[in-house]
């Protein structure tokens, strides 16, 4: 049937079905009965327009739930939530006549200082793969379709359109590939996005190796490669590659190259058919599954949205049990985002939330006896010494001073990194001058990534709500007044400095590449395996209970064949309250010729226990648990030996350990030895920490690229950002009318924070738009034809470029009538 209906389909109608028809919606094609899909953003809300469009999060969107960000569900290591709350997203995804919701985003955290961390889920991608899988599971059982993002290596927002990432085989599979491959296989995702970067010297949008040789042949993935919007360059060698849907649509420039590709005999016909093949099983599968006049249940969700922030928070420190609240105590609230949370991050994922709650009121309508001071500005980062005073002499009488800090909207986006880890520097003072006054002082964070705290020894408390959505200010007074236990536990390290990092020094790179050289040694992989101190350990989370673990027993000690293998824990909680809490195994190999992180998780589970419960927790492991990836032999590999088995609360809190000895037929395969021409990938330990570029080109496998391109005089092309060309005369007056147009975009109130976000955003991220990513976007404002004309320009053949450009321009508009 479906290749009979392909046949009824012209050429060129095939080659439109590859590209959408506008910001959010596909193609239809009407005389046969083929209908258009609407696809929008997520991953922790719904964002739909129904009027315009952007992916940029400018123009207003519907009212939606704001569940908690991604980097905070990771934190409840619930896959259970992460479940329900992608079918409640799902459930909106029906009512607004939504098939395939833009989400998750499985990147790795290779830095703290990525701007889109609160987008992803952790550091670690066994973590990251088993939230993915649920939040799919739950988004797909409802009907609607996700897209897995960004594929892949989208690790950073400085250049992401054009950057290269160098990556060693191995660290690609074990830390940058494993997530997406845990989600494709146990979930399969309608469709997975493609990435704007380049991996490896090819864009990902045309990688072959990565769209069907390892996704679709290895992995198995069913359903169709989007790009990311404005991620396509070239159109026909992407379609070889195996990206079927080009997004967004509007123009037909890559229509027409692919028709043209055709009939040259560039592109084989049968590549199209299979293209429009995959797409239409997505088109019927998601139209089968409409719901025209579906309404969910906004109180409902609302309340899963509370529930939610609420196990995403992580006690990280609470000396003297300062917390809970004593509802009797005077308690001096401080901070601008407890009246006004920040409970979100900017861009493509910014939703217009159906309600929204702060900390204050839900304080205050709960009886507790407060006074509230603003304590610093929320849209900038100086002290305002009238704000500090007033809020030093709230706290001074006070029984307890809770103040609420964290990043603010204009310091962390979509579009641009950070440049430090560091709260505004009017936070930092405020604590400070705070504790001098009151040491019964505790500090309620707010952000979505890794921050210093150059006061911790001078605070007795910390609640970490992460990026909490619209609930999180009810959910922040239920946990400080003990009506909630807090049970997250940290997704990802929180390093004393940045500089402590492996991967510092080589993040961001550019202005052309970005070299990977810390290969796997990410996050706890690398401060564990080097002993270095950190501020809170992955997995860290604190409780006001406590848990005492016992009686592991495995399975078996000794494996000889992939039969099941279990290891079970007993945990009973010791305290007076009810309480969460994390079981974390984590494995430690045996010595080897190759080099090792120190222990890497591999399973987790979340158990809740009432005063004096004690349960069996099992925790399940396979081959690949015990498998590095063997680049030489391109294959997982499982060396022989014994491998330490560490349950734990933390990374760094190993509370029980066992011993399994693995002995398989193929355990003797020849493992990678590093050791004469790679040294320092097993010398972390002893004080090594910079890779060198020939030890990293060593590893890596070929020479590597030069991080800067060529010297001598700049050569132009389709590639070139706006930041290139914004030397010369031609390309600053480019780049000067294209910030006022997108500037006009995100008007708003001055003072509203997400507004100065939205346009530090632009400001930051358009010198870094591709011109060929301008134009796919533009929706034929700024076609083929004038990009090649404005190339002949800058490359100094003006007399021929603007013939080329005015040309252009004459027969659009004689086109249009």
């Amino acid at each position: 049937m479906m290749k009979q209906l392909i046949g009824r389909i012209s050429l060129e109608e095939k080659a439109g079905l590859c590209s959408g028809l506008d910001m959010w919606s596909t193609k239809p094609l009407e005389r046969l009965g083929i209908s258009s899909i609407v696809v929008s953003d997520g991953p922790h809300g719904l964002r739909r327009q129904r009027e315009g469009g952007d992916n940029l999060g400018l123009m207003d969107s519907v009212p939606a739930t704001c569940f908690p960000t991604s980097s905070a569900l990771a934190a409840s290591w619930d896959v259970r939530l992460a479940a329900q709350i992608g079918a409640a997203i799902a459930e909106e995804c029906l009512q607004e006549g939504v098939s395939v919701l833009l989400g998750p985003g499985v990147n790795i955290k290779r830095s703290p200082l990525c701007g889109r961390n609160f987008e992803y889920y952790s550091e670690d991608p066994h973590l990251a793969g088993q939230m993915a899988v649920a939040f799919i599971d739950g988004v797909q059982s409802r009907g609607v379709g996700t897209s897995l993002k960004h594929y892949a290596a989208n690790n950073q927002e400085h250049r992401r359109t054009t950057i290269d990432a160098i990556i060693d085989r191995r660290a690609l599979r074990e830390i940058y590939l494993a997530a997406f491959e845990a989600a494709v296989k146990k979930a399969q995702p309608w469709t997975v996005m493609c990435a704007y970067n380049r991996l490896n010297g090819i864009y990902c949008s045309e990688h072959r190796e990565l769209l069907t040789g390892i996704l679709k042949e290895e992995w198995g993935h069913r359903g169709i490669v989007v790009t990311d919007w404005g991620a396509c360059n070239d159109r026909v060698a992407g379609l070889e590659a195996g990206q079927e849907l080009e997004m967004p649509g509007g123009a037909r420039d890559n229509d027409r190259a692919i028709v043209e590709a055709v009939r040259s005999g560039r592109l084989d016909e049968a590549v199209l058919d299979a293209a429009v093949e995959r797409f239409l099983k997505l088109v019927r599968q998601a139209s089968e599954n409409l719901k025209p006049g579906f309404r969910y249940d906004p109180k409902a969700h609302h309340d899963l949205a509370r529930k939610a922030a609420a196990q995403c928070a992580v006690l990280l420190k609470n000396e003297d049990a300062i917390l809970p609240l004593d509802r009797s105590a005077s308690v001096a609230i401080i901070g601008k985002l407890a009246a006004r949370p920040r409970y979100q991050g900017s861009g493509s994922s910014l939703i217009n939330p159906s309600r929204l709650e702060s900390a204050l009121d839900n304080l205050k309508e709960r009886g507790l006896k407060l006074t509230y001071a603003q304590g610093y500005s929320h849209i900038s980062d100086l002290p305002d010494r009238a704000l500090i005073a007033e809020a030093c002499a709230a706290a001074e009488g006070a029984d307890r001073v809770i103040v609420f800090a964290g990043l603010t909207d204009i310091c962390e986006s979509e579009g641009f990194d950070r440049d430090h880890l560091e709260l505004p520097a009017n936070q930092n003072i405020l604590i400070e001058e705070l504790a001098r006054v009151n040491p019964r002082l505790a500090v309620v964070l707010s952000g979505g990534a890794p921050v210093e705290m150059p006061w911790i020894d001078r605070v007795k408390g910390i609640l970490h709500l992460h990026l909490s959505g619209q609930a999180g200010g009810a959910a922040a007074a239920e946990l400080l007044l003990g009506t909630v236990n807090p049970s997250g536990k940290l997704a990802e390290t929180y390093p004393l400095a940045n500089s402590d990092a492996l991967a510092a020094a080589y993040f961001p790179g550019g202005p052309l590449t970005v070299e990977y050289r810390e290969s796997i040694f990410v996050g706890y992989r690398y401060y564990d395996s080097a002993g270095k101190k950190v501020l809170f350990p992955f997995g860290h989370g604190l409780s006001y209970t406590t848990f005492k673990y016992s009686n592991l027993v495995l399975s078996t000690h000794r494996v000889g064949s992939w039969e099941r293998f279990k290891a079970t824990v007993s945990v009973k909680n010791t305290g007076a309250r009810p309480g969460a809490e994390v079981i974390q195994l984590y494995i430690e190999a045996p010595p080897s010729k190759l080099f090792k992180a120190k222990k890497e998780l591999k399973a987790f589970k979340k158990v809740f226990l009432n005063p004096g419960e004690e349960k069996s927790v099992e925790l399940e492991l396979d081959r690949r648990s015990f498998a590095y990836y063997n680049a030489a032999i391109d294959d997982w590999h499982v060396e022989n030996g014994a491998y330490n088995l560490l349950i734990g609360a933390s990374s760094r809190d190993i509370r029980l350990q066992a011993k399994v000895v693995i002995e398989l037929p193929d355990g003797g395969i020849e493992v990678p030895d590093y050791r004469d021409s790679c040294p320092a990938y097993y010398n972390l330990n002893r004080g090594a920490d910079q890779i060198p570029r020939q030890q990293f080109e060593a590893l890596y496998g070929k020479p590597l690229p030069d991080q800067a391109g060529p010297k001598g005089k700049k050569v132009f092309d389709r590639n070139s950002t706006l930041e290139d060309i914004g030397h010369t005369l031609t390309g600053k007056i480019v780049l000067r009318v294209g910030l006022l147009v997108a500037s006009k975009i995100a008007r708003g109130d001055k003072d509203d924070s997400r507004v100065i976000a939205s346009r530090n955003m632009i400001k930051r991220m358009l010198p870094q738009l591709p011109l060929r990513s301008i134009v796919n976007v533009s929706g034929g404002l700024l076609s083929p034809g004038v990009l090649e004309g404005l190339l002949l320009v800058l490359n100094g053949r003006r007399l021929k470029g603007w013939g080329r450009i005015l040309g252009t321009l004459f027969k659009k508009k004689k086109e249009s009538g």
